[in-house]
This record gives structure tokens, sequence and C-alpha cells, in this order.
């Protein structure tokens, strides 16, 4: 069970709690509104009014003893990159901290953040992925160039094994499993594709491009 430190109840540092809380981690939120606080309350072990800019305050805490500290005030940037520099600097062991653009990301990996979360752009990256053809049904990006795709299936796969259809020595591409309805399987060599199946589909866009044509 992790302890994590959640610096802003507002809405983003809510959903977290909410994660968090079902993920069974301990969890001490902080934010200066009384109205926030309240809010956040029902998610989180112990919640506490107080300013995430004062080393004083953020001291009382004892920032060391949490796992993670996330940083996810997302109105005042300033206060943002002082209270991720004052975390590190009091010895937080991992700092997650919030931006909303690529400069914001590159002051608070500069200013101690060992992570830095863009929800904003992340949303917009996979909507306008999923959008972008009647094919993928969903996208996670594990990096700049490999993703992982929910796909229908070509009608041509139906009735084919993985084998037959060797997509990773044609595309570069690995299906790591196959959705039939709401049941998911990891699929073995001879499994055959059936119409309607979805494929979750690890690669790069280009090679997901030119294999299912989006």
């Amino acid at each position: 069970m992790k302890s994590i430190l959640i610096i802003g109840a507002g809405q983003f540092g809510v959903h977290i709690a909410k994660r968090m809380s079902e993920l069974r981690c301990e969890v001490m939120a902080v934010d200066s509104s009384e109205t926030r606080i309240n809010e956040i309350l029902p998610y989180v072990t112990n919640a506490v009014i107080g300013d995430g800019t004062s080393a004083e305050f953020l001291k009382t805490l004892g920032v060391r003893d949490y796992d993670v500290s996330i940083v996810t005030i997302g109105d005042n940037f300033q206060n943002s990159l002082q209270t991720t520099a004052l975390l590190k600097e009091l010895g937080s062991p991992y700092v997650v901290a919030r931006a909303s653009n690529d400069v914001q990301m590159k002051f608070l990996l500069r200013n101690g953040a060992d992570e830095v979360t863009y929800p904003e752009k992340q949303t917009a990256m996979r909507i306008a992925t999923k959008h972008a053809s009647d094919s993928i049904m969903d996208y996670i990006q594990l990096d700049d160039q490999c993703s992982i795709y929910e796909m229908r299936i070509p009608k041509e796969w139906n009735g084919k094994t993985l084998v037959q259809l060797d997509i990773r020595k044609k595309y570069n591409l690995n299906i790591i499993a196959i959705k039939d309805g709401n049941h998911v399987t990891v699929p073995t060599p001879s499994m055959e594709m059936q119409e309607g199946d979805e494929v979750f589909v690890i690669g790069d866009i280009r090679d997901i491009s030119k294999c299912f044509k989006v």
C-alpha cells in the first residue's frame, strides 16, 4: 500500500484521489480552500487546509514519508512551480507535477519534478487519434513512437489465424489481445479472427496506418 500526498484539491486532484482510493492507497490531500477540501475528503485518508508554497507548512506534513507527492495545481503555475521545488528540497522521494503546456513542463522538470503530467495534451491526442478513423476504437500512448491501439479488424481477416496474418513480419506490429464483445483474450498463434472482433495492437501509427489502411 503506497502513501500519496496530493497538493491541489481541484477537479483533477479529486479524480486522482478517487482512483488512488480504489487502489487502496493512503492519501493525504492539501488545499488552501476549505470548500475543495470538503469535496475531496470522502476519497482520502486525511485532508488539511494549508499553503503548499510554504516550506514551514510542508515540513509539518513530513513529505519524506510519502512514496509519491502529486502537485495538481492547475490555476496558478507560479504556485505549482514553487510547491514542486519545495517538495524536492524537503526530501520528497518522487514528485509528479501537472503542466498545461510544453514550457511549463520544461520548467517543472528543471525545478524538481521527477515526472510531469500534461492532461490536456494527453486527452487531446487520445480524442484526435480515436476519432481520426472508424477503425480506431481507442488509443494509449506509450512514448513518442510506440502506442497501443484498439482496432476493428478488417473484413479480410475474418477466419484467419495470427500465423496466417503474420502482421509482425509484414508490418512490425504485435497483437497483444483480442476483444470479442466484452471478453478480452490473450491470443494464441492458431486463434482465428471472427467478424466483429477488435484487436489490441502495439506499434507505430505509421505501421498501423499501412496495416489497417487508416
